[in-house]
């Protein structure tokens, strides 16, 4: 998947109004319409008439609303797996690879406006698994490069934790400011949550630092700090 791909509403070049649209296609469409106005929103018949087809072109490709919902989450897990975390492989540094991701994090915006309409969907059936396995996922990585950065154990843990409930907590401010649609206007109250969170997570990077420059001079003082703080 790359930044090409079409919007809700858009066809491709020389695409008829009769040509079979793929599943992908369905499928976008339909995350776009999650990105606008919710999981809710999704429904064969304005997203047909979005895309300027039939509902014989949908019962192609899925025999039910539920399987196009699935194909939806699918394919923005994937574009998570692919072009976020896979994005950043051939960063070498592990401390510039964290800043890399915390930057893309800041400046994404479409991604942030699905997590978010996501999370007031908790209760459906297909949308909690997708969810968790996101969450899991995004802090078994954050663990592993906090760890590759020079922390260890239950430190990196910690400093995980610190930064995915830092990004939750600004996404959640955007939503609570009913902005998510104008959040990447420079000087709306989404583009100062988004600064703000961008500055928190550098934040992460420059303490982690510090930590590991005063554990080189210190290093029985900061075993010291570490066991009574609980972090080994």
């Amino acid at each position: 998947m790359t930044t090409d791909t079409l919007t809700a509403g858009e066809q491709a070049p020389g695409r008829g109004r009769n040509q079979r649209l793929s599943a992908d296609d369905w499928a976008q469409a339909a995350l776009d319409m999650i990105a606008e106005q919710g999981v809710g929103a999704v429904a064969v018949e304005p997203l047909a008439r979005r895309l300027g087809v039939t509902k014989g072109s949908f019962y192609w490709h899925f025999p039910s609303r539920d399987a196009l919902l699935q194909a939806a989450l699918e394919r923005w897990e994937l574009f998570e797996q692919q072009d976020v975390f896979g994005s950043l492989e051939d960063v070498p540094d592990p401390r510039q690879r964290l800043r890399a991701l915390f930057l893309l994090a800041a400046h994404e915006v479409t991604p942030h406006i699905i997590y978010s309409e996501l999370l007031k969907a908790l209760d459906h059936p297909m949308v909690r698994p997708v969810i968790d396995r996101i969450s899991r996922r995004r802090l078994d990585y954050l663990v592993k490069a906090f760890q590759q950065a020079g922390l260890e154990g239950v430190a990196a843990q910690h400093r995980a934790r610190l930064a995915y409930a830092a990004y939750v907590g600004f996404l959640q401010l955007t939503m609570h400011l009913q902005q998510p649609r104008q959040q990447h206007q420079r000087g709306s109250a989404g583009d100062l949550a988004r600064r703000l969170q961008a500055r928190v997570l550098e934040h992460q990077l420059e303490a982690m630092a510090q930590h590991a420059a005063f554990g080189r001079h210190h290093p029985r003082q900061l075993r010291q700090f570490r066991q009574n703080a609980g972090l080994q």
